[in-house]
């Protein structure tokens, strides 16, 4: 099976989560839900948790409710798009990457990131 079809089959499963995770030992980041860590690992793309995690101690974003975009090119170079609810707030592109979806969202509530069907 190709990446970017067991990807979408994660994303057609993701409906909660048994369990949080840490991945990381910055004590201000995040920690992921059963779905986005099955995306992480499936795609290779803890990077993209990064890149949210690092953002976390911007005063810029609300600490209780984000939205993240990440949008792949043409070219294999990407953008990553923060939100408070509707309103663009950071925006980080990255050169490269291998990411098998054109574009995938991910929420962050209070502390946790997850993906949109695990709301």
């Amino acid at each position: 099976m190709e990446k970017e079809d067991i990807v979408q089959n994660i994303l057609s499963h993701a409906t909660g989560t048994a369990s949080y995770h840490k991945y990381s030992t910055f004590p201000f980041y995040p920690v992921i839900t059963d779905g986005v860590k099955a995306i992480a690992e499936a795609a290779g793309c803890y990077w993209l948790l990064d890149i949210i995690g690092s953002y976390q101690q911007n005063k810029k974003l609300d600490p209780y409710f984000q939205a993240w975009k990440l949008t792949v090119n043409e070219d294999d170079s990407a953008v990553v798009n923060g939100y408070n609810d509707t309103t663009l707030t950071i925006t980080q592109k990255v050169e490269y990457t291998d990411f098998p979806l054109d574009e995938i969202e991910l929420f962050l509530i209070d502390g946790v990131i997850l993906l949109p069907s695990e709301y």
